[in-house]
C-alpha cells in the first residue's frame, strides 16, 4: 500500500511517469533542468522498473532529488563514498533513519514491479496488474494537470545484434512478449492521456519486421492513435514528431508526415555525448496542444572520449587466472593466480617483452610506470578536467572524488590481446581485428578466424565518441577496452557512465556486474535533458 506523500521541494513541477526506467537516465535528464528560481520543471511521481538491482539505484536517486542539491544531506555522500562494505550498512540505516519523510517519498515513487505482458500472465493477472498501475498513476496525478509519460519499451527483440544472434535477419520473434510490451506503454497514453510522450527505443526497430511487416510503421500508427488498439478507452490522437528533424509536410489534420523513418533516429555523438549510440525516440503531443514551430535539438562539437576519462585516476587490471591446458571436450583447464601487483605486472612485461618484437618502432614501456591500484568503489579526485566540456555537468564539489571505478579480474591470457590491441592503437590510429593478431594471441573460439566477430576485441578510440556502451559489458570488457596500454583493462562502471553521460553523484546499486548492465541499459541523461528542453517549450504553450 502507497503511503501519503509529503511535501517535496518540486512539488509546482510538471509530473513525470517513466515506465521500464532502467537505473533512471531519462528521469534524471528531465529532473535537471531548471527554472528562473532554481525550482526543478519536472517532478518524477512514478518509475517503474521491474529489476532488484536498477530499482535500488532508482530509489537512491528519487531520494537524492527529494533535496535541493545544496540541502542534500552529508551522510548521503558519506554513504556513497565509504569503501567499507559492514560502515556502508551502517550508514544506509542511519540515512533512512534520519530522513524518514523523504525516503518514504522516495520508496512511493520507484516501485519494483513488472509490467504485464500476454506471456506468463494470464487474463485474471493482467487484468489485476492493470488495476494496480492504473491506481498508482491516478494517485499520483492531479485531474487537472497536465502530465507527461517517459519510457523505453524493452528493445533486444528488435536490436540488430539479437536477431542476427537468432538469425531472424529482419523479422523478430513475434513469441517474444519483448515485441509487444510497448502496447502497456500504449496502453498506459489511452487511459490517462498525457499531454506528451517520449518513447525510446533501438535503431534496429527501423528495420525490424513482424511477418513481413514493418514494426515501425505499426508502432507508429498506435502512437498516433491509441484508440485503434485500445478501443474501450476514450483515448485522444497525438501528434508524432522527430527531436531532429523537421516534417517534411503535414497532413489534413495537421500532423505531421516524415519521407524518411531515419527522421526519428538520435545519432547522440551530434549532440554532446560522448559516444554513438543510434536510438529512435518518438515525441508524441495530445491532439489538443498546440504543436506549431516544434523545436528540434540542436547539434553541438563532437566529445571526445579522452577528454572525459582520460583525466580520471590511472588503475591498473586485475588479474585472476591463466589457460594451462584444455579436456578433450575442449574446455580450458584454468590456474589460479594471486591477484597481486607483483604477479600483474610479471605478466604485463612477460607480454610487453614479448610484443616487442611486433612493435619495433614503439618505445613500449617499462613496468615501474605502471598504476599500482585496482581502483576502489571511492577513489580521492581533484582533477581540474580543464579539457573536459562536460565537466560541469558531471562535477559535484561535494563529492571530492569518483565513484564506482573499480577495474575488472581479468584472465591473463586476455591481458596480452588488450596490451596488442591498445598499442596497435597507438601505432595504426584504429584498433586491430583478429586477422591482424599474431596467431599466439588467437583466442580459442571457432569464430576467432572468421569474419562475423572480426572485431571482439576493441581498443575505445580516444580521438573520437566511444561505440555504443550496451548491457554487453556486463558480461566481459573485450569490446571496451581502454587505450592507455599502462592500464591494461576495460572500461571501469564511472568511466561507461561518463560515456553514458552520468553526472559523477549518480550512485549505482550492486555488484559490479550490475552496476555494468545498468549503465548499458540506460537513455543518456545530458540527452534526456536536451530533450526535456523541448519538452517545457511546447507545455508552456499550454494555457
Amino acid at each position: 500500500m502507497t503511503k501519503k506523500v509529503t511535501d517535496q521541494p518540486d512539488k509546482y513541477a510538471f509530473p513525470v511517469i517513466d515506465l521500464f526506467a532502467g537505473p533512471g537516465g531519462l528521469g534524471e535528464g528531465f529532473s535537471s533542468i531548471y527554472n528562473k528560481k532554481n525550482e526543478r520543471v519536472f517532478s518524477i511521481k512514478l518509475s517503474i522498473e521491474k529489476d532488484y538491482h536498477a530499482h535500488k539505484t532508482l530509489r537512491l536517486r528519487s531520494f537524492y532529488r527529494q533535496f535541493k542539491p545544496q540541502d542534500v544531506p552529508e551522510l548521503y555522500y558519506d554513504y556513497i563514498k565509504e569503501n567499507d562494505s559492514k560502515k556502508k550498512e551502517e550508514l544506509f540505516e542511519s540515512l533512512i533513519e534520519k530522513n524518514q519523510k523523504e525516503w518514504q517519498n522516495a520508496e512511493n515513487e520507484a516501485w519494483k514491479f513488472e509490467l504485464p505482458h500476454e506471456e506468463g500472465y494470464n487474463d485474471q493477472q493482467i487484468k489485476k496488474a492493470h488495476e494496480e498501475i492504473d491506481r498508482r498513476i491516478s494517485a499520483c496525478l492531479s485531474p487537472k494537470k497536465d502530465w507527461v509519460l517517459i519510457g523505453g519499451p524493452p528493445c533486444q527483440a528488435f536490436s540488430l545484434v539479437g536477431r542476427s544472434r537468432n538469425q531472424l535477419k529482419d523479422n523478430v520473434n513475434k513469441k517474444d512478449h519483448r515485441v509487444f510490451l510497448y502496447k502497456e506503454y500504449l496502453r498506459i497514453i489511452a487511459k490517462h492521456h498525457p499531454a506528451i510522450f517520449v518513447m525510446e527505443n533501438v535503431k534496429g526497430l527501423l528495420s525490424a519486421k513482424v511477418d513481413g511487416e514493418k514494426v515501425f510503421t505499426w508502432m507508429k500508427n498506435d502512437l498516433k492513435n491509441p484508440g485503434s488498439v485500445f478501443e474501450n478507452l476514450d483515448s485522444p490522437t497525438y501528434k508524432v514528431f522527430s527531436f531532429v528533424k523537421e516534417p517534411d509536410s503535414f497532413d489534413e489534420n495537421g500532423f505531421p508526415e516524415y519521407k524518411d523513418d531515419r527522421a526519428f533516429l538520435i545519432k547522440t555523438e551530434k549532440f554532446g555525448v560522448p559516444q554513438k549510440r543510434h536510438r529512435v525516440i518518438f515525441l508524441g503531443i495530445r491532439q489538443d496542444i498546440d504543436a506549431s514551430n516544434i523545436k528540434t535539438l540542436e547539434k553541438s562539437e563532437l566529445v571526445l572520449l579522452k577528454n572525459v576519462i582520460g583525466s580520471l585516476p590511472k588503475i591498473r587490471s586485475g588479474i585472476g587466472r591463466e589457460i594451462i591446458g584444455s579436456k578433450e571436450n575442449g574446455k580450458h583447464i584454468y590456474k589460479k593466480i594471486i591477484n597481486n601487483q607483483e604477479n600483474w605486472e610479471d605478466s604485463v612485461s612477460f607480454y610487453r617483452a614479448k610484443l616487442a618484437e611486433e612493435f619495433k618502432d614503439i618505445k613500449l614501456n617499462k613496468k615501474e610506470q605502471s598504476p599500482s591500484s585496482e581502483g576502489l568503489n571511492f577513489l580521492e579526485f581533484k582533477d581540474a578536467e580543464k579539457e573536459n566540456p562536460l565537466k560541469d555537468w558531471y562535477k559535484d564539489p561535494r563529492l571530492t572524488g569518483i565513484l564506482n571505478h573499480e577495474s575488472r579480474t581479468h584472465l591473463k591470457e586476455d591481458l596480452a590481446r588488450y596490451l596488442f590491441s591498445s598499442i596497435y592503437l597507438q601505432k595504426n590510429g584504429d584498433f586491430p581485428k583478429l586477422r591482424d593478431y599474431p596467431e599466439w594471441l588467437l583466442p580459442e573460439h571457432k569464430s576467432a578466424k572468421g569474419g562475423k566477430f572480426a572485431d571482439r576485441f576493441r581498443t575505445q578510440r580516444p580521438e573520437f565518441p566511444a561505440t555504443t556502451i550496451t548491457s554487453h559489458i556486463s558480461k566481459d570488457g573485450h569490446y571496451f577496452i581502454h587505450y592507455d596500454p599502462l592500464q591494461c583493462r576495460s572500461l571501469t562502471v564511472r568511466e561507461a557512465a561518463r560515456i553514458q553521460s552520468f553526472p559523477d553523484n549518480y550512485y549505482f546499486c550492486g555488484a559490479r556486474t550490475h552496476q555494468y548492465h545498468q549503465v548499458g541499459n540506460a537513455v543518456p541523461p545530458f540527452l534526456a535533458k536536451q530533450i526535456g528542453d523541448i519538452v517545457i517549450s511546447i507545455l508552456k504553450k499550454i494555457k
